[in-house]
């Protein structure tokens, strides 16, 4: 495989160790010191985006509570908001792999391929480029799972049946593990944001597909989750919550992270 096929990191040694020994020790550290989750086997998960020393606490609760079905989890579909390049709908690259200072991750190019008659799916490599909201999620991925195979959609203004619609193209079996990056409230003083994150929080739990960008960056595709998540039966699970204030930030201004599994909701 040609390098230009490949989409290389953008952010190493920005928002995670750029030096693959250093990357591989922090994750490693970081899904060690995670507080044990009891959960069944999630069908999707949210995680943060942040650098590693702020939100990655918090985005370890969710991938070491992967460890039970690392081997059978062997496609990701990960869903991230656009920060640098304005999309309309979602945006697939064009490349047939992404690459971290840990290795390169193949890309599921038929899956890929099924989305190309759907009007808001385009292909952009630019999207893809600097966005740092897909790339900070690999690492971990890399880490906490076996081999896997990628579909990576960086997601712009889109409406949730949109985004639900190319979830359900998408949705596979047990094999597949939906990932959508988002953080929450920005640059909130500490005691607000609290209480504007619980806040969001509790509808992410009532799977209300209303959330704001203002509530959560990835508001678009988690929007989408959460509208398939209600078609298909699933719940949702708060597995972690806190902010930049409780990590590596100080108070004044901080930034909501918080982790979610969602799996099909008990019966009986």
């Amino acid at each position: 495989m040609s390098p230009f096929d490949t989409r290389p990191p953008a952010v190493a040694g920005m928002f995670y160790p750029g030096a693959p020994a250093v990357l591989r020790a922090t994750v490693d550290e970081l899904l060690s010191a995670a507080p044990a989750v009891s959960m069944v086997r999630p069908k999707a998960i949210v995680a943060p985006h942040a650098g590693y020393i702020y939100s990655g606490p918090t985005a370890a609760r969710i991938y070491a509570a992967l460890a039970p079905w690392r081997q059978s989890m062997r496609r990701v579909v990960l869903l991230g908001p656009t920060h640098r390049v304005a999309v309309r709908g979602l945006a697939l690259p064009t490349v047939r792999a992404f690459a971290t200072p840990l290795g390169t991750i193949p890309l599921d190019a038929v899956a890929m391929a099924g989305l190309d008659d759907l009007p808001q799916v385009c292909r952009d490599d630019a999207a893809h480029a600097l966005e740092h909201s897909l790339e900070v999620q690999l690492p971990f991925l890399q880490r906490a799972l076996d081999e896997f195979t990628l579909v990576p959609l960086a997601v712009g203004h889109a409406e949730a049946a949109a985004v639900a619609e190319v979830l359900d193209r998408l949705w596979g079996g047990e094999e597949t593990l939906i990932v959508i990056s988002s953080d929450l409230s920005h640059f909130l003083p500490y005691a607000t944001a609290q209480q504007v994150d619980s806040n969001t929080c509790r509808h992410i739990l009532a799977l209300d597909s209303r959330i704001h960008p203002e509530q959560a960056c990835g508001a678009f595709p988690l929007n989408g989750l959460l509208q398939a998540a209600r078609q298909r039966g699933l719940q949702a699970q708060l597995i972690d919550l806190c902010n930049s204030g409780d990590t590596a930030g100080d108070r004044e201004r901080v930034v909501g992270y918080a982790a979610f599994a969602f799996h099909p909701a008990a019966h009986g």
